[in-house]
């Protein structure tokens, strides 16, 4: 084996497990295998190390700084996530000097909303300002496609002749200018553009949306993602946009979507799970039942009347909503649920998966538009629950 690379292998292996002589790493390799071991209990030549970030501010601020300096943004927010649940620095949160020195993320964010009622006033504010930078950042990633998509779903039959350019429907611009073709530059020069009109709307014109949110504990990422997107499409004149959250209450936060920082800091984390109470209040939003979308977000762990809450269900269905149920809406991939109440409303014809948010904004378009749901999570390859 070449020296380097029996050099550079013998580096990664002392990084990996640690060592309490780490003889041959240089004096930063030394400073990260300092960082790792502060948080990761390792074996090496049979002598075991545990580490610890002790109760100093300070040294947590320093140590942070390091693993900022050696490491990717993901795998900061991996160590970090390793930091809180190991050593359980729970109270770093409510520093607001170590808080801004946070990598932040949608677990962050989740660990911010649950801690917010024991915060001091000090940190209220500083929680409130990590938050707001990682909802625009999200914002920033989700909301131009969402839009996007859920514009491109609703249904819009007038034709103009001065479309504006979103709205130009090309494919029916090519075929009515295929006469100008130009040879010399190879393509069409259209003379005549096509688009959809956009239309007057009243309110009783609109698809409404029910986001019905599990927000147990269990739950919190798919919380932060479904508020986000929850407040993308309030924005957009053509829908018409209802978040619900729940744990054994239930708490309507449809007025509150103009500002998504503050829909999560009314939401309370953590609790019990009344599904059954939450799909009684949904219900009563319904208004227009076959332009109606309902979304309900939960493992589907239930604390309350579960035979009700199934009866609930089937009534969504006999009425004409569109019901979709997702056991998450997050990056974790699949979650723990309630088989056998995702398999009875499978029965039902509901599609029952789960969902990323890169994946969310194609759904809701093609929910939208009442194509199979079933035919569109198999496309995307995702696993579905069946009914039996």
């Amino acid at each position: 084996m070449n020296q380097d690379l029996r050099a550079e292998k013998n580096r990664r292996w002392q990084l990996a497990l640690g060592t309490d002589e780490p003889n041959g790493l240089c004096e930063r390799d030394r400073r990260i295998d300092r960082a790792l071991s502060a948080l990761y209990e390792t074996a090496a030549g049979g002598s075991k190390r545990k580490g610890g970030l002790g109760g100093s501010a300070p040294q947590i601020a320093r140590w942070l700084g390091d693993i900022r300096e050696f490491f990717p943004a993901p795998v900061v927010q991996i160590i970090q996530k390793d930091a809180l649940e190991r050593l359980d620095l729970k109270a770093m949160l409510l520093e607001p000097e170590l808080l801004q020195s946070l990598e932040g993320d949608v677990h962050l964010v989740a660990d911010l909303m649950a801690l917010r009622n024991v915060m001091p006033a000090k940190t209220h504010e500083t929680a409130r300002i990590v938050v707001r930078k990682i909802v625009a950042e999200l914002m920033a990633r989700l909301a131009s496609r969402t839009a996007e998509s859920v514009r491109g779903a609703v249904n819009r039959r007038e034709r103009t002749t001065r479309p504006r350019p979103a709205d130009i429907d090309w494919p029916r611009t090519i075929r009515a200018n295929l006469h100008h073709w130009q040879a010399e530059y190879q393509t069409i020069i259209p003379q005549k553009l096509i688009g959809h009109a956009r239309q007057r709307r009243t309110r009783a014109d609109l698809d409404q949306i029910v986001m019905c949110v599990d927000q147990s504990g269990s739950m919190a990422s798919s919380v932060v993602y479904a508020s986000i997107f929850s407040a993308v499409m309030a924005s957009l004149p053509v829908l018409d946009m209802r978040l619900v959250c729940f744990d054994t209450s239930v708490v309507d936060l449809s007025e509150q979507l103009s500002d998504p920082v503050s829909v999560l800091f009314g939401i309370q984390l953590g609790g019990g799970t009344d599904i059954n109470a939450a799909l009684a209040y949904g219900t009563s939003l319904i208004e227009r039942p076959a332009q109606s979308h309902f979304i309900l977000i939960s493992d589907l762990y239930e604390g309350g009347d579960a035979r009700q809450m199934l009866e609930r269900a089937a009534n969504l269905v006999n009425l004409g909503v569109n019901l979709i149920v997702l056991l998450a809406l997050s990056d974790d991939g699949r979650p723990g649920f309630d088989m056998g109440h995702a398999r009875a409303l499978a029965a039902m014809g509901c599609p029952v998966f789960a969902c990323t948010p890169d994946r969310f904004p194609d759904m809701m378009a093609a929910a939208l538009k009442r194509e199979d749901l079933h035919a569109w999570a198999g496309g995307q390859g995702i696993p579905l629950v069946t009914g039996g």
